[in-house]
């Protein structure tokens, strides 16, 4: 009888033990996960970007405009700006004060430029050709390269301070473009301003030449010569 109590006793037994390992290891339902997904990081917005603000370059470009040509002139050109002196109340300065002459070539644009600059108002100017470029009260020759030459006169302008001094930044008197050859200053006297300009045109006559001005950014006024290359 003993013997046949076993076989239940030992069934009794494995029962109790898958019950106890369904349960967990004290009987309890397992606790549910609490692990949760990692928050989403939203993408970084890109910085702003401010645009650029206009250069004054593209404003001194634009501001250029023809005063007179492209033609040879028969008679010298006129351009006529009232100017009222002194221009500044003293002890500033009574005239235009010219403060730098600058020669450039634009070969792809068929012509070769000096210019004029000035601070304060802009002068009237006269341009044309002369058989002789003379100086301003003494009417000596001024010796200029090429065979054909430019008066350019400002008034009222000058070109030197109350000692005397000069007032402008100058190139090299020689310039050596195809057919503007050379410059020189022709007279600083009572109120006119003047030069002459030494050409060689191909032909041995006359070119065209073209005026204009423009304002750079520090409002200093500046009158071009613009005379062609061929």
């Amino acid at each position: 009888m003993t013997l046949r109590r076993v076989p239940l006793l030992a069934s009794l037994v494995v029962l109790l033990a898958a019950a106890c390992t369904a349960s967990g290891h004290d009987g309890a339902d397992p606790a549910p996960s609490t692990t949760t997904a990692p928050p989403t990081t939203a993408a970084p917005r890109p910085p702003a970007v401010t645009p650029p603000a206009p250069s004054d370059a593209a404003a001194t470009a634009g501001s250029w405009r023809r005063t007179w040509g492209w033609a040879v002139p028969g008679t010298p050109a006129r351009v006529t700006h009232p100017v009222r002196v002194p221009v500044t109340p003293a002890p500033g300065e009574p005239l235009p004060v010219l403060v730098s002459v600058q020669v450039g070539d634009h070969p792809e644009e068929g012509f070769s430029r000096i210019t004029f600059a000035f601070r304060g108002p802009t002068p009237s100017y006269r341009v044309g050709y002369v058989p002789q470029v003379v100086t301003e009260g003494r009417g000596a020759p001024v010796e200029l390269p090429g065979t054909a030459y430019l008066s350019v006169r400002f008034s009222p302008a000058r070109g030197h301070d109350a000692r005397g001094g000069g007032t402008a930044d100058l190139p090299p008197a020689a310039i050596g473009y195809p057919t503007l050859l050379g410059w020189a200053a022709a007279g600083d006297f009572e109120g006119h301003l003047s030069f002459g300009l030494g050409l060689q045109p191909p032909d041995g006559g006359r070119v065209p030449v073209r005026l204009g001005e423009s304002t750079r950014a520090d409002g200093v006024h500046v009158v071009s010569v613009d005379v062609r290359r061929g």
